[in-house]
Order: C-alpha cells, then structure tokens, then sequence
C-alpha cells in the first residue's frame, strides 16, 4: 500500500458541506453532474433519497444537473416512487438495445452511461437508511477541488443488524473476508482502499467512458483495476461518508456474491500475467441448504462479462454527437 498515498487522497465529507462553494467551483469549471441509482425493488428506502437528493442538492443548493434511477424491472413500487418525484426513470435493457441485455448490477452501471449526461457522474445505492447529502456531496467534492482526481470512493461505517439488535460494528463481510485480501494479494497498490465494493462513488465522465465495466458485483473490484491500470493511483480517491446503514443480505447471498467478484478477479490476474490458468474457472455456483430437517443441492450460473470502455460503442457516441449538437 502507498501510504504517500493514503495521507494525500483520502477525504472527509465535512470538507465540503458548502454546498453552495461546490456549486460556484462547478459553474467556474462550467461542468454538470449527474446522479445516478442502480434500483431493484427498494420502494421502502427509495422516496426519502430521492427527495433528499432533489430538495437539497437540486432545488435548494443547484449541484446536481440530473437525478435517474436505472432500475432491472422492479416489481414493488419503486419506478412509481420516481416518477411521483419527477425523477428520470430507466429500465436498464431498454438502454443501448443494440449492445443486449445482461442482468446485474454492473450491467446497469455500464448502461446508465448511456442516460446520464453530467460531465461528473456520482452512483449511490438505493438501499441507504440512513441517506443525507453528504452521501453525494462528499464524492463530488474532491472531483471539483482537485482537478487531477478522476475517480473516487466513498467508504464509511457499516453497523451490523440483526433481529434483536444494531451492532456498529460487522457490516462489510465481503470486503474483509474476499475483496481486501484478494487485493492486498495481488493488487496491493489498492489495498488503501478502505471500502473497495462500496456501492458510492463518482468519476470524470472521460475516464468512466474509456475503461470496461464487468457485469453484477464484480463491477466495483474491477473498476479499481482497471481505472489503476489507465490512469494510474494518483487519479483515485477515497472519502469518508462516515456511516450507512443498509438491509445486510443473508449469508448465502455473500457467497454468490463473492463468487462473482473472485470470477472477474481471476480474469484480471491472467490478463495482467500475474497467474496462469490452464482453464478459465468454473461459471456455476454449487449451493447446499438445509430445510425441514433435510440438505437440498442447488446450481446457480453466474457468469460475469467484461463490457467494453462506452466510448467504443457506436451508438453510444452517436446519442454523445447528437447530444452536443443540441446543446450547442
């Protein structure tokens, strides 16, 4: 780990709670910011963000030029929740028809490039509890102070609930048992990263557009890789958000998870010559459970696919053409 680094590129989101200081250096830099949520079925924390995000970063301090949802076909109420605020709403396999439809989280990342117009795009997580400004204002902020950052995370405290109580302390399984040891193996460069999978973080829309995106969970590790790669550490940056509470997901759920991220990571070792595979690893996860006294065997394909850079994309640079064209 670069500790230079360390010192030098992570922030705190009091630094920059004069909204109105960030919204006069965005209008001097003439840039535009767009907020961006990958949604799937969070009608019970959505309203609340959205209307945080559009009363206090739109209406009452203009930082953001754009909020949407890009959402994988929600059954609950949540594109309903978006619409009643006004809020653009996308179904992620409507975007760029020509390029297919995956599933995942990552896919609708990939995608949202496609809707999201800022110059500087922030992604939050639509399942935040506990949402407030500084969620958004905090990953914008050293984008529009250092103008020789280009991407940043947000990292913070992850309490740990279960059904008889909060503990502050837990959440995160999967950065600490998977995703931080991986890297401090094999990329310890990134090991500095104190919430490598988090779900918040903003980047120039240059660099976003010219580095692949992996489909599902493997999309946080691999952006890290791949950005690193381009763009060097001295372009990354990490801010703390202090705490997000969220619904943690059930055991089983961190598994696939984690079989997904060490999938994308095993192609990132080949492709940097750091291990040799004889065969690519396997794309289906076994599942063992136990019910009504009895074991049960599941199989479940998960498959991660590395998209290309957006900028290589046709249709993609077609719809940026005809975008500047309008705006001139």
């Amino acid at each position: 780990m670069d500790e230079k680094w360390f010192k030098e590129r992570t922030f705190h989101h009091r630094d920059y709670r004069n909204i109105a200081g960030l919204v006069e250096l965005k209008r001097e830099q003439n840039l535009t910011i767009s907020l961006g949520f990958p949604t799937l079925n969070v009608e019970d924390t959505l309203y609340n963000i959205l209307l945080v995000a559009k009363e206090e970063l739109v209406e009452r301090f203009p930082l953001l030029d754009q909020i949407a949802i890009i959402d994988g076909h929600s059954t609950d109420e949540t594109v309903n929740i978006a619409r009643e605020l006004e809020i653009e709403a996308y179904f992620d396999d409507e975007i760029l028809p020509s390029m297919g439809s995956l599933s995942g989280k990552g896919e609708a990342l990939w995608k949202s490039l496609d809707v999201l117009h800022g110059d500087i795009i922030a992604w939050v997580d639509s399942d935040i509890e506990n949402f407030h400004p500084r969620f958004v204002y905090g990953l914008v902020g050293p984008l529009l102070t250092h103008k020789e950052i280009g991407y940043i995370k947000g990292f913070y405290q992850r309490p740990l609930k279960t059904k008889r109580a909060i503990r502050e302390a837990g959440g995160g399984r999967v950065t600490e048992l998977v995703a931080r040891p991986i890297l401090n193996l094999f990329y310890p460069n990134l090991a500095g990263f104190i919430q490598p999978l988090s779900g918040e973080y903003a980047g120039r829309r240059e660099i976003l557009e010219s580095v692949p995106f992996y489909t599902g969970y493997a999309v946080e590790t691999a952006l890290l890789v791949e950005i690193q790669r381009k763009y060097g550490l001295e372009s990354m940056a990490q801010v703390d958000l202090e705490r997000r509470m969220h619904r943690n997901q059930p055991t089983k759920a961190l598994g696939r998870m984690s079989f997904a991220i060490l999938q994308a990571v095993f192609q990132l070792l080949k492709e940097d010559g750091k291990i040799d595979l004889s065969s690519m690893p396997n794309k289906v996860f076994h599942m063992v459970g136990f019910k009504d006294g009895e074991y049960a065997f599941r199989e479940r394909r998960i498959e991660v696919v590395k998209r290309p850079p957006m900028n290589t994309v046709p249709d993609y640079l077609e719809h940026r053409r005809k975008l500047k064209n309008e705006c001139l």
